[in-house]
């Protein structure tokens, strides 16, 4: 399985194989163009409510840990799309996109080691 995240202000490489944003809303100032997609899962980014309190404070990371794995859990839409993702990246790499300004504290680096954890049910 190869998967990696990656802020969608970065260049886009050759190694990115496959590259999704996983952001609900359109990132500030990055065209089309210089998103160079190859697909946008809405349906696994958090809830709008859940990303408003989030507000990507540190001091709320483990918690929103917690609820956005829950939100995913219990999406069916989420549970598609984080199938076929899974599947994907079985043959590519797949590297999934946002724009959170930290590496660490951001909802991508949560639903990496999610589909990671959860790649089995899908075998």
């Amino acid at each position: 399985m190869a998967l990696q995240i990656k802020r969608i202000y970065d260049p886009a490489e050759e190694s990115d194989g496959i590259r999704l944003l996983v952001d609900r809303l359109w990132p500030r100032g990055v065209s089309k163009e210089s998103a160079r997609l190859d697909g946008w899962a809405k349906a696994l980014a958090p809830s709008t409510l859940l990303r408003t309190w989030f507000g990507h404070k540190m001091e709320n990371f483990a918690e929103f840990t917690a609820l956005y794995r829950a939100e995913l859990s219990t999406s069916a839409e989420a549970q598609t799309v984080a199938q076929e993702v899974i599947r994907q990246s079985r043959e590519n790499t797949v590297t999934l996109l946002y724009g959170a300004k930290n590496p660490q504290v951001n909802h991508a680096a949560v639903l990496k080691a999610y589909l990671e954890e959860t790649a089995s049910r899908y075998e």
